[in-house]
C-alpha cells in the first residue's frame, strides 16, 4: 500500500478534499496498479506565508510524496506520473505546478500489523 501525502497551499483546494483523494487514488490504481480500495492518502494545506514554492509557480503549486515497495517499473512511474498530471490537472494544477517524489521502499522497511512486509502477504502485483 502507498503511502501518498500532497502538501500545498491553503485555498485552492476550497473544500474538495474528499474528491481530490479519489483523483489521486485512481491515479495510483491506474498507475502501479494497486488494488482500489488500498488507499492511504493525506491532503495537507499550509497556511498563507509558510509553503514556499519555486518562482514562477501558480497558486495551485503541489508536492506530492509517495512512499511504496520497491519493484515497480520505471514504465509503472511513468504511467503514475503521467496520470497524476491529468487527475491533478482536472482541479486546475498546471503541468509546472505538480512535483513528485517517488520514495522506493524495501518491505523490509515498512511494518504493517506489527510485523514486517512481506511480497506474499499482499493482494496486489509490485513488479508492474
Amino acid at each position: 500500500m502507498p503511502s501518498t501525502r500532497l502538501e500545498t497551499s491553503a485555498g485552492w483546494i476550497a473544500g474538495r478534499h474528499a474528491d481530490l483523494a479519489a483523483a489521486i487514488q485512481r491515479a495510483l490504481v491506474e498507475g502501479i496498479r494497486i488494488p482500489a480500495q488500498d488507499r492511504d492518502i493525506r491532503i495537507l494545506e499550509y497556511p498563507q506565508g509558510s509553503f514556499f514554492a519555486p518562482p514562477g509557480r501558480g497558486a495551485c503549486y503541489s508536492v506530492l510524496e509517495i512512499a511504496m515497495f520497491t519493484g515497480r517499473s520505471r514504465e509503472a512511474k511513468g504511467r503514475l506520473y503521467g496520470a497524476l498530471q491529468r487527475e491533478l490537472g482536472a482541479f486546475g494544477v498546471a503541468e509546472g505546478d505538480l512535483k513528485v517524489v517517488v520514495h522506493d521502499v524495501p518491505f523490509d522497511n515498512w511494518g504493517l500489523r506489527g510485523k514486517p512486509a512481506a511480497p506474499a502477504t499482499l493482494t496486489f502485483k509490485v513488479d508492474v
